[in-house]
């Protein structure tokens, strides 16, 4: 149960007394009803977005949520730094200055022999005092370039000013697109590539329960210990052979100023997207929320690339289904099944046998069985593009149905 500004039991204590005039009752009930309206319990949320700020916070990488004016962005930072058990700074980025983050300077005794300091606010000595906390940057999407340039520091290298955050501070910020933002700007290029971008929306159900008096909480990622070492050579292994055939993607900037201000890949954010994925192995995290996670750092196309890539990573050995067609368990899904069935044609192209694309055959005949012809026809098509003229079609040929009238068969 959660009461946030007012005691309910001072109030009822006070209402209690009897050496209140009229007015002042007349005001603490008031006051008592209003503190009744913002009591209020919470539940694990399970929403994958929910998940994914849980777990790019965990992985202390500065987030940025996007979404519109009144959604729930500020609360869902109080509830996070709740949650945590974290101290909570919110600094509205629209309303200061570059100086407020590079800092003040101040003249001390000997400037010539120890330089000048630069002094930062109130705010960022209380973090550092604290040791930890939660930094919210709030409408940065509304500050000017020249303070997004003063906050680069803060994101990238946690320094305002002389001061260096602590480790323990994550930093998460929150910002309006540009076309609500109150004076918008688009983000920078340079700034928008040091955080995790995540669309924040409202859940209309969400919303309903909450009012009702249950919002959700988010709950961090619980890491096995004994898989810390495996999940970082994982993720280090996933995403250098991603990246060894798409080299394409290391470093990709967009043409146009709107994308350019949200997630795209460069060699920071694949270093972002390596210790999310890092996380989410030693978490056994949802795999809807570790890719909305990676798609915030990396973008949509190769954030979706790559996990496609972690898919069929997963898939059976083409060479192993070879050997037994008839035998070896395949995916339900099937997309997977698609992609196991292209990485089979794929193995018999480059080792062209009579043996292995009969083998090939066969697989094909038991699909047929339980998928759609739709996702076996491309792959059979190019696998009969494979016929030697010494070969023979398959005999079962006449138990692929709708199949046999799609393919061409060579000479």
């Amino acid at each position: 149960m959660t009461l946030t500004t007012f005691d309910v039991q001072t109030a009822t204590d006070a209402l209690s007394a009897g050496t209140l005039t009229a007015e002042r009752r007349q005001l603490l009930a008031a006051d008592h009803l209003i503190a009744l309206t913002r009591v209020s319990r919470t539940e694990p949320g399970t929403d994958a977005d929910v998940q994914a700020l849980a777990l790019a916070t965990a992985a202390n990488l500065p987030v940025l949520l996007w979404g519109q004016p009144g959604i729930g962005k500020s609360s869902t930072l109080v509830q996070l730094a709740r949650g945590l058990e974290l101290p909570l700074e919110t600094v509205i980025a629209s309303v200061h200055d570059p100086s407020d983050f590079a800092g003040l300077p101040v003249v001390g005794a000997d400037p010539a022999a120890r330089g000048v300091a630069m002094a930062p606010p109130d705010w960022a000595v209380r973090l550092h005092r604290a040791g930890h906390g939660l930094l919210f940057l709030d409408e940065i999407s509304s500050a000017p370039p020249a303070v997004q340039a003063a906050l680069l520091r803060v994101v990238l290298e946690r320094h305002v000013g002389s001061l260096a955050l602590p480790e323990g501070v994550r930093i998460v910020a929150a910002a309006n697109p540009a076309g609500s933002a109150a004076d918008g700007w688009q983000l920078a290029p340079p700034l928008a590539n040091r955080f995790v971008h995540l669309a924040w929306v409202h859940d209309p159900d969400v919303v309903v329960r909450g009012l009702g008096g249950t919002w959700p909480r988010i709950p961090l990622p619980r890491l096995d210990p004994e898989r810390l070492e495996a999940s970082v050579a994982r993720a280090r292994a996933a995403i250098c052979a991603f990246l060894t055939v798409r080299p394409d993607y290391t470093h990709r900037m967009p043409t146009t100023a709107a994308a350019r201000a949200g997630a795209w890949p460069s060699p920071r954010t694949w270093e972002m997207a390596l210790r999310l994925l890092a996380f989410g192995y030693a978490a056994d995290a949802d795999l809807e929320a570790v890719a909305i996670a990676i798609r915030g750092t990396v973008g949509d196309g190769a954030g979706l690339e790559l996990m496609a890539f972690l898919d069929r990573r997963d898939l059976p050995d083409p060479e192993r289904v070879l050997a037994a067609p008839a035998d070896v368990e395949l995916p339900e899904r099937g997309d997977l099944v698609h992609a196991t069935l292209t990485a089979v044609v794929d193995a018999v192209a480059r080792n062209a046998t009579r043996e292995r694309w009969e083998a090939a055959w066969h697989l094909i005949a038991r699909l047929i069985r339980t998928v759609p012809v739709d996702l076996l026809a491309a792959p059979a098509m190019q696998l009969a593009a494979l016929r030697q003229p010494e070969w023979e079609p398959p005999a079962h040929l006449d138990g692929l149905g709708p199949l046999d009238a799609m393919l061409v068969w060579g000479a």
